[in-house]
């Protein structure tokens, strides 16, 4: 059974959820037979295409400002939201560091998960882009250092670059947000199990596994001779 999930890597209540969804997975009894994909969506295609990675992070208002265009509020009020996601991320076990944190263009991050995907490795690609954001302030809009964080996840470095420096993949994370639109995702996370279920958010683990062991069992074939009968 396939679990589409649609998230940005700069998008905190995916983080959220991917860590719910993991832990709904766990208590899941046919969790081996579960293929996780990873589709593209980005919060803000219009986010600068490259940052400096040697730029001073503990001062850059940035990450805090640009919430508080999106949402049009004061910096105070933007600097309580991110409290707020802070204390749910702390819940589920993870670290954000908002001083830290370095926005920029997703698009390149999305065809990296792409590559990782045709490699077996996309989960681990996913998980150490989130972890680089939130935690370590690292410029994931940065060529040079996406190649770097792939590599740690499991994919060659060179490839990686020669990747980026291309087109390649481009047309695959257009095609995530198309389908994206045409299933009326407007918001992530967005799950999508079986394309029997659509779930919106970082639902608690235990609304992710009812809604995992109902897709399962409406899968099933039904038992040789159920529901016939002799009369």
């Amino acid at each position: 059974m396939r679990v589409e999930i649609w998230s940005d890597v700069v998008c905190p209540w995916c983080a959220i959820g991917k860590r719910r969804f993991e832990a709904a997975l766990a208590r899941f009894a046919h969790r081996d037979d579960i293929d996780v994909v990873w589709r593209s969506f980005e919060l803000d295609p219009t986010a600068p295409q490259s940052t400096d990675p040697t730029a001073p992070r503990s001062i850059d208002p940035s990450a805090t400002q640009r919430l508080a265009d999106k949402y049009g509020v004061s910096l105070d009020q933007a600097r309580a939201m991110e409290r707020r996601v802070t204390d749910a991320a702390a819940a589920e076990g993870l670290d954000f560091r908002y001083d830290l944190a370095r926005p920029g263009n997703t698009a390149d991050a999305h065809r990296v998960l792409h590559l990782a995907a045709d490699r077996g490795v996309q989960s681990a690609v996913k998980e150490r882009l989130l972890r680089a954001y939130f935690t370590e302030g690292a410029p994931v809009a940065d060529r040079p250092t996406l190649a770097r964080l792939a590599a740690e996840a499991g994919l060659d470095a060179g490839e990686t670059a020669r990747m980026l420096d291309s087109d390649d993949y481009l047309a695959d994370v257009r095609a995530d947000e198309a389908e994206a639109r045409a299933l009326g995702i407007h918001g992530v996370p967005f799950f999508v199990v079986d394309r029997r279920y659509g779930v919106s958010g970082a639902q608690p683990a235990e609304v992710l596994l009812q809604v995992l062991e109902r897709a399962w069992t409406e899968a099933q074939p039904p038992a040789v001779g159920a529901g016939t009968g002799t009369g």
